[in-house]
């Protein structure tokens, strides 16, 4: 079977990559092409010009500047919906509504509101449309070899998953989501978190916090760390991702050298990954000289070519999982329990408290911090007492 497939939100500038918003779509594209199951036949943009040059860049027929008209007009099976945070909500609910789609691939963060993103897992479960989050990270080599080693029983039973980001929900999002996959999707029941903003601090449209320390406990006794900070704002916690048990400790990092390690006995030990790391898979170190030898020499082409993107991987296992009828890792419902701590981090925060899950809200708690700041900091001061 073929699936039709349109890219709701395609963006301005693939090669512009700030906060203030990089065209997640022309990641998604690629993914669609390289498979013979998938025929990427339209977008939409509510900027002409962005829509327009992404069809040519993809030689595309079908261009809008309304996805409404798009999921009428267009014969579809998969939307991939790469808009801001903000509107995830609204344009999956669209999805829903109009045509007869088997399959959304949304782009992470959910949703803005801890409502919208229950809303978002409901409605696709009420009008069986398999919803994915792109919290590709679940397939990147390193976190899946640390789910193996942890499964093993290597590091003994999982005591506490530590983590350190520049923000709990843009960012951090991965890495309560990756908490989520190596803990079985443990159910969390409680968070206790404090936080630091600034109203300017936004991402993709979506204001993050600037520095927070966060702690949670999962039902089976797990508990979870994580410190965040943006710019030059220190973390406490000096690992992207470790993973402490009863008998020892996995770490992923991100950067150059061994992109995990384990230790068992006071020594650690590199894990192959294949050069893979947990944001990009590369190609190995003996293919990369193979490369670079045939660079070199005339009429030799490259022997290797770059391997998937994580961002193609997640595309291709959406799409297998929609043709095997099986649940996705990155199913909204999946998501959903990760994405819940994020909120809970901010609500605890506002409270100054502990909270209790599952959460009793349905708004952004960092907002309503935010907003109740505002108002307080524009009120007139109280006038001083005067003597009688």
């Amino acid at each position: 079977m073929t699936y039709n497939v349109a890219i709701i939100g395609t963006g301005a500038d693939p090669d512009e990559r700030d906060r203030d918003g990089y065209a997640m779509a022309y990641r998604h594209a690629p993914g669609y092409i390289r498979l013979d199951e998938c025929n990427l036949i339209a977008c939409a943009d509510i900027v002409k010009e962005n829509a327009e040059a992404f069809a040519d860049n993809f030689d595309l027929n079908h261009v809008y500047t309304d996805h409404e008209k798009l999921l009428r007009e267009c014969d579809l099976d998969i939307v991939s919906v790469c808009v801001p945070p903000a509107v995830h909500a609204e344009i999956v609910t669209d999805c829903t509504s109009e045509g007869d789609l088997q399959a959304i691939h949304c782009e992470k963060p959910m949703a803005t509101t801890w409502a919208d993103c229950q809303e978002m897992v409901e409605v696709c479960e009420r009008h069986g449309v398999q919803l994915t989050i792109d919290h590709q990270r679940r397939l990147a080599k390193p976190a899946q070899e640390a789910k193996r080693i942890v499964d093993e029983g290597t590091i003994g039973e999982l005591r506490r998953v530590e983590w350190s980001e520049v923000n709990l929900f843009d960012a951090g999002s991965h890495l309560f989501d990756l908490c989520d996959y190596i803990t079985d999707g443990a159910t969390p029941e409680w968070v206790l978190a404090g936080i630091d903003t600034d109203p300017n601090n936004e991402w993709f449209g979506t204001v993050n916090e600037v520095q927070a320390i966060a702690q949670w406990g999962y039902e089976d006794g797990t508990q979870g760390v994580a410190s965040t900070g943006e710019g030059n704002r220190p973390t406490f916690i000096d690992a992207y991702l470790r993973l402490v048990g009863e008998d020892g400790e996995i770490e992923i990092e991100p950067d150059d050298g061994p992109q995990i390690r384990v230790r068992t006995d006071g020594g650690w030990e590199s894990v192959d990954t294949d050069n893979e790391t947990i944001f990009n898979p590369r190609l190995t170190l003996p293919e990369l000289v193979v490369n670079k030898v045939a660079d070199t020499l005339p009429l030799i082409n490259k022997q290797f070519e770059e391997p998937p993107t994580h961002y193609e991987r997640a595309i291709e296992h959406v799409v297998n999982s929609l043709q095997e009828g099986t649940e996705p890792l990155l199913a909204g419902s999946n998501v959903l329990r990760g994405t819940e701590l994020v909120f809970a981090c901010w609500e605890s925060a506002r409270r100054g408290e502990r909270v209790e899950l599952p959460l009793d809200i349905e708004g952004n708690p960092l907002k309503e911090i935010l907003d109740q700041k505002s108002t307080s900091e524009s009120s007139p001061a109280s006038e001083p007492l005067q003597p009688n």
